[in-house]
């Protein structure tokens, strides 16, 4: 029995090195524990480069989420690195790597903003009606607030949307609101203006 072993492509190896891979991670624990002052650090030392970063507040926790790039050994090493930090302070790290891009599509950036009483199932229901249209949602922001001059509970919402161009932006607009009304939300549907 003879077994071939394929030789060892160092052109390949090269490629793999130099390629810029990416690294999606999501952070919670404790909001005493300044833990971002650990992970932007060890960013740093793995040189790796730091493509989006945002950071919220939930009720005694916080919550990081960090998109960086490097090449592979670059990228294994910050993997590493996390796997010792969340350990030594006791939080939930979470990675994941991206699968590449594909083409942007075109779309129409738009925001829409709601306001309604605090009720369980209005952000699944927006949610919903957006993707039964094919509509992305690239990012929710919402929290929940007591409402000036009454002892009501009101939920606001912020939700920058994709809209794909083969949908009629005025039928949306028209079906959009009547959707808002039924539910009584007050809403707001308007393109982004870079």
């Amino acid at each position: 029995m003879f077994i071939k072993f394929q030789s060892f492509d160092a052109k390949i190896a090269k490629k793999l090195l130099i390629t810029n891979m990416q690294l999606a991670i999501t952070a919670l624990g404790n909001y005493q524990i300044k833990f971002i002052a650990e992970i932007l650090p060890a960013v740093r030392d793995c040189k790796c480069n730091v493509l989006e970063i945002r950071s919220s507040r939930l009720a005694q926790s916080t919550a990081v989420y960090l998109l960086i790039s490097g090449n592979w050994n670059q990228i294994a090493k910050f993997e590493s690195t996390l796997d010792i930090i969340q350990r030594r302070l006791d939080i939930k790290i979470h990675t994941l790597r991206p699968e590449q891009k594909d083409k942007p599509k075109e779309c129409i950036p738009y925001s829409l903003e709601t306001i309604s009483l605090d009720r369980d199932n209005v952000t699944e229901s927006i949610t919903t009606f957006l993707f039964d249209r094919e509509i992305d949602i690239e990012e929710i922001t919402g929290s929940c607030y007591q409402a000036p001059y009454i002892q009501t509970s009101v939920f606001s919402t912020k939700f920058i949307v994709l809209i794909p161009p083969h949908v009629h932006l005025l039928s949306l607009r028209e079906e959009f609101m009547d959707f808002c009304d039924h539910l009584n939300i007050d809403a707001i549907l308007e393109p982004i203006k870079r």
